[in-house]
């Protein structure tokens, strides 16, 4: 077949990639409120459900990381390949990623719903929690693959410069799953009601028919699907070029959720309330960040067609534009947060303690926001220029050299406050050595 265009190698940086970015805010917008719109529901049935919810928050993004991580690596091996102009090798990354995908998604998701009790009872949760907990993620381990896949597969379609199919994909996806929502959950339309089964179950629907429309759009609209039964050594090679970018990408991923489910513990010590607060503002945060994660998601194939293609100058100037809007915007969304933190947590709950909780932490961590922002986006870079392990090493100094050590000595001089504000000062440090770290590299 002829070249595919390699559409993010010409033209004005700053406008291509506001083009890039801006359908996937809208996209990433309406999957983010998955969990708000969940954690919305679940929180009317009361505050057992809504802690329960709360603990499995971990393993939920746990394995998201892992599609993440994977999107990762096939959105760079792709991208590479068509700054290259090497079109057939585009379409096999693409086809032999997804089948990895799927079948590691399988195997992780049976491993997760044979260990439910046991994982969330290391976790910290209480007997009384359990069996919601295992109501839940029953179903939910199901519906993972029909998440994970997905990614992956519109991973390739980012790579190519098309964000905006994604975009207008996700934004439909979520539309679905909240009106399906409260049908499942309260038993609306003549529907059984579920309660917190309910929110699994929209889940499993909404991801379902986004698998079957992803690879529809892949096989016949795009042409990047190709047959999957290929020979093994060329398997082989197609899996070694996605998982080079993303294993550590994965790794990197991972290290955030298994920091999250450190932080679920040390707050379990503080009561089931306090548990409930830090669930609503954790899914709050992903909504508040969602500017970021666009841009993260679109700075990878942006540096890996680039660089392929040889056009240093434009990496650099793409750079400055970073550390410009992230500084800039962070600090806007710090303001909004503060302002509008006990707003925010009474949409959720009418618990005093509970809307504590969320509204100390909207408080302290967005501070930070901007710097995170630039952590996600440097790390995107690194992935897309394949040498993704200084952002393994980015993610894995954050997590364990810094936040860690500073979570427990500040927790046990200011309790919960001293908690986020390590995780607050962890991002400032982090960003500012990833900036710098991104600039080093792509002087040489």
């Amino acid at each position: 077949m002829p070249p595919m265009p390699a559409t993010l190698t010409e033209g004005s940086v700053p406008r291509q990639l506001r083009s890039l970015a801006l359908p996937m805010v809208w996209g990433l917008l309406a999957t983010m409120s998955f969990n708000v719109v969940d954690t919305f529901f679940v929180a009317q049935l009361g505050n057992a459900p809504l802690a329960a919810m709360s603990f499995t928050f971990p393993v939920v993004m746990l394995l998201t990381s892992m599609g993440i991580g994977l999107g990762a690596g096939t959105s760079s091996a792709v991208a590479r390949g068509v700054g290259a102009g090497d079109s057939y090798r585009a379409q096999r990354l693409a086809t032999d990623a997804v089948t990895l995908t799927l079948l590691l998604s399988v195997t992780v998701c049976l491993v997760g719903w044979l260990t439910i009790n046991p994982l969330f009872t290391l976790l910290g949760a209480s007997a009384e929690l359990l069996p919601l907990i295992h109501q839940y993620m029953s179903i939910w381990y199901i519906s993972a693959p029909c998440l994970l896949v997905p990614m992956v597969a519109l991973a390739s379609l980012r790579a190519m410069g098309l964000s905006q199919i994604q975009g207008t994909l996700m934004g439909v996806a979520a539309l679905f799953n909240a009106a399906l929502d409260p049908i499942l959950i309260f038993g609306l339309l003549g529907a059984p009601e579920l309660g917190l089964a309910g929110a699994a179950w929209a889940t499993l629907i909404t991801r379902s028919l986004t698998l079957i429309v992803a690879l529809y759009i892949l096989r016949v609209r795009v042409e990047l699907l190709v047959n999957p039964l290929a020979p093994w050594a060329r398997l082989l090679a197609s899996w070694r070029s996605v998982v080079h970018v993303g294993l550590p990408a994965m790794a990197a991923n991972m290290i955030i959720p298994l920091a999250s489910a450190i932080v679920v513990m040390m707050v379990a010590r503080y009561g089931n309330d306090a548990v409930a607060g830090l669930g609503i503002a954790v899914r709050v945060e992903p909504v508040a960040l969602i500017v970021f994660y666009a841009l993260s998601g679109v700075i990878g194939p942006f540096f890996g067609q680039n660089h392929a293609a040889g056009k240093q100058a434009r990496l650099a100037e793409a750079q400055r534009i970073l550390l410009v809007f992230c500084v800039g915007f962070g600090l806007l969304l710090a303001a909004i947060l503060w302002f509008l933190g006990p707003f925010i947590a009474g949409l959720f709950t009418d618990h005093a303690e509970v809307a504590a909780v969320a509204v100390r932490y909207l408080a302290i961590v967005p501070i930070s926001y901007g710097a995170y922002g630039l952590v996600m986006s440097c790390n995107a870079a690194f992935n897309g220029l394949g040498t993704p392990w200084p952002a393994m090493l980015l993610s894995l100094c954050r997590v364990l050299v810094l936040f860690l050590p500073l979570a427990g000595v500040l927790q046990f001089l200011w309790g919960l406050d001293g908690l986020f504000a390590a995780s607050a000062i962890t991002n400032v440090l982090v960003g500012a050595w990833a900036w710098r770290w991104l600039r080093r590299h792509l002087e040489q």
